[in-house]
């Protein structure tokens, strides 16, 4: 037998926690009684293993009304594949039910071993699809971020996918060590070669699933709110007739990319798709209907993540 590692106790005590509420079928404070702590500790460490992807919870079967809108998208915007996630009731925008059906994808795929490296964006929804991965290895896969990642003001950026993705599955992750735009043309030839740099953006070109998501181009997108580019160049953009972003990349309501200053100075990978490679957006909120119906109308995409209240809008 496996000599075993040190116990943690609060670890452990989590775990049987959360073996009382899901297995067990206790409420909460029936779980507080039990193990006689106060209601908010035992709330905490059931939290905490859901958190650390000790409790995995498996349904199967479709759901007939997202079955039916994820075959009309597919149809409408030529897609090979699409998962709609069931309605959650959440306010705003559907991160939790984004979240489960991303790492849900990206967990299948590592495992199923067809891709040594897959390329990543950055943001909100993608960093709540890794939040939602249960710990488990994926040492045969590579990670690499599709864009640059620093930011003009450093602390605007909080979403550090590729961080928890390592930290989650054991893999490599590399992250280009670049600002997502360069100061000038000139500025990005000299940034890509740097050592080191040409190299990782090489590898997030050779990815052979690029997952990312999409973001709108007005004055509230999170590239702005991030620090990543200034309000007075996406107005640019917008007045170009800019609807969507997807890795740096920005397009019209066609499905047009769009060629601005701003682009010539984007450090992101390509667009286009060689052979055997597929490009996975999942995005969602009512808000985000423009921009995501713009990156579908572009022809790039081999997949879309959504979420139900979103497609019946794409459809619709």
């Amino acid at each position: 037998m496996a000599r075993r590692g040190p116990v943690d106790p609060e670890q452990s005590l989590a775990i049987r926690a959360a073996w009382l509420h899901y297995a067990g079928g206790l409420t909460q404070a029936a779980v507080a009684k039990r193990l006689g702590l106060p209601s908010v500790k035992a709330h905490r460490l059931i939290a905490r293993a859901v958190a650390e992807g000790v409790v995995k919870v498996t349904i199967d079967g479709e759901i007939v009304e997202c079955a039916r809108l994820e075959d009309q998208l597919c149809a409408r915007f030529g897609l090979d594949s699409c998962e709609v996630a069931p309605d959650l009731g959440e306010d705003g925008m559907p991160l939790r039910a984004l979240g489960l059906a991303g790492a849900a994808f990206l967990r299948r795929e590592i495992e199923q071993g067809a891709h040594p490296v897959i390329g990543l964006g950055h943001g909100r929804t993608l960093a709540a699809a890794v939040a939602q991965l249960p710990r488990f290895a994926a040492h045969a896969t590579r990670f690499v971020s599709l864009l640059g990642g620093l930011t003009r003001n450093y602390a605007a950026n909080p979403h550090d996918v590729m961080h928890n993705l390592a930290a989650k599955t054991g893999a490599q992750a590399y992250v280009l060590p670049v600002p997502f735009f360069a100061n000038s043309e000139e500025d990005r030839a000299v940034l890509l070669a740097q050592p080191g740099v040409r190299e990782i953006f090489d590898l997030s070109n050779a990815a052979t699933l690029k997952f990312a998501g999409t973001g709108t181009a007005d004055a509230g997108a999170q590239l702005v709110a991030s620090g990543m580019i200034e309000p007075r160049e996406i107005a640019e953009i917008a007045a170009a007739g800019g609807m969507g972003e997807m890795m740096g990349h920005f397009f019209d309501a066609e499905g047009r990319v769009l060629h601005t200053t701003l682009s010539a100075r984007t450090l992101s990978v390509d667009l286009q798709r060689a052979e055997g490679h597929r490009i996975v957006v999942i995005a969602g909120g009512v808000e985000k209907l423009p921009a995501i119906r713009a990156v579908l109308n572009s022809g790039y995409l081999s997949g879309l993540i959504t979420d139900e209240a979103t497609a019946r809008g794409l459809v619709g």
